[in-house]
């Protein structure tokens, strides 16, 4: 084969490798693995869309949402869009023991299935956190900090 030809064949061969390579992205179900992201207004305003993918749902444990059954390992909260009364609330039902972290107020992102009983199923809750510490100032900021860490009847940490 001449030098001349073997420049453009080569550059025609790998074109060829990648149109069949983005005719199969485009025409296979990876569409199907997706993985969605979206705040509880966003989830619910998707409709019968929202049933049954893998979904991300992100926002704030709603206030005087979380009940906590340790016997069962079951957890209900909401998360909201925002922290104002008037948010839009998506209930979860978790089957994990809460992260230490966890509290009402806090960023959370759950992973898992919104259902047509309105209720979104996950096993895995992760919780957003700033990465700057502050210590307590005072005993009384100490002890609040403490009764926030304890959700009411999950497990108490050892005394030291």
């Amino acid at each position: 084969m001449k030098a001349s030809l073997k420049g453009p064949l080569m550059a025609l061969g790998a074109l060829a490798v990648a149109g069949a390579a983005l005719a199969f992205i485009a025409f296979s179900n990876i569409g199907d693995n997706l993985v969605y992201y979206w705040s509880p207004g966003e989830m619910l305003t998707q409709g019968a869309k929202a049933y049954g993918p893998t979904i991300r749902l992100g926002g704030l444990v709603a206030p005087g949402s979380i009940q906590w059954n340790a016997g069962h390992t079951e957890l209900r909260f909401k998360v909201a869009d925002s922290d104002q009364p008037t948010a839009t609330t998506v209930e979860v039902l978790c089957d994990q023991v809460p992260p230490q972290m966890f509290r009402e107020k806090i960023g959370v992102v759950v992973e898992g299935t919104f259902d047509q009983s309105k209720v979104f199923k996950t096993s895995r809750l992760m919780v957003n956190h700033s990465n700057e510490y502050k210590p307590p100032k005072d005993d009384k900021e100490f002890k609040d900090m403490m009764k926030n860490m304890s959700m009411g009847d999950a497990p108490q940490q050892a005394k030291r």
